[in-house]
């Protein structure tokens, strides 16, 4: 089984869960919820078991599933290298999408900003922060084609770019449309793999191949 939190794969061994089970009046259905750490990041899984009564007097597994932590429909799992505030605020953005998309769209537009602002662009609103980007003359910190034409899309979302930040917006319910929200999604994904993940992968793989070296008695790169 791999741990939904750290991903992190791990034997799974029934006497690691703790567990409590209910059951219908009828007594012919009942549930039962496991709960345990994960054995590397010490993080808590829990799952629900629904059970069913045969005619045989015993209970059949009908289905199970994790419901803590949440799934994140359609959306892949976030690699290393992202910083854990950013990971947070992301994750809950595709919990609410489908309860509220005005609300993921505003906790989006709050991991946009962290990122740019991390990345040093400053501005009033995220629609100035998102000018300086395309307005880069640095080649090395310039963002490719594709990601410049997807960013620059987010300031046609009504006023989603336009509010000041401050402590009490950061969070300010928008008007989007819920494809616009999924689509900001989209968009904080790419700025994810661009700005955290690719250079978190590369800087592993050079680790490994200085590490080599070292052993070969050559010089590091």
């Amino acid at each position: 089984m791999q741990c939904p939190h750290c991903s992190v794969a791990y034997h799974e061994d029934i006497s690691m869960w703790d567990q409590a089970r209910a059951e219908s009046a009828s007594k012919l259905r009942s549930w039962t919820c496991q709960i345990m750490p994960c054995p590397s990041c010490d993080l808590p899984i829990v799952k629900l078991k629904d059970y069913a009564m045969n005619y045989a007097g015993t209970h059949s597994l009908l289905g199970e599933s994790v419901i803590y932590p949440h799934d994140l429909p359609g959306r892949k799992p976030i690699e290393d290298g992202v910083p854990d505030n950013l990971k947070h605020d992301y994750t809950e953005a595709c919990e609410v999408l489908s309860i509220s998309p005005k609300a993921s769209a505003a906790l989006s537009r709050r991991v946009l900003q962290a990122i740019l602002l991390e990345q040093g662009y400053q501005g009033q609103n995220l629609f100035r922060q998102i000018q300086a980007v395309l307005n880069e003359n640095d080649p090395s910190k310039a963002l490719p084609t594709n990601l410049k034409e997807t960013i620059d899309a987010i300031r046609n979302f009504g006023n989603f770019s336009a509010h000041p930040i401050t402590e009490t917006t950061s969070l300010q319910i928008i008007d989007v449309q819920s494809e616009e929200a999924e689509w900001c999604l989209e968009i904080i994904e790419s700025l994810f793999d661009y700005y955290y993940i690719r250079p978190a992968a590369d800087r592993k793989r050079l680790s490994a191949l200085n590490q080599k070296l070292t052993k070969a008695g050559k010089p590091t790169i």
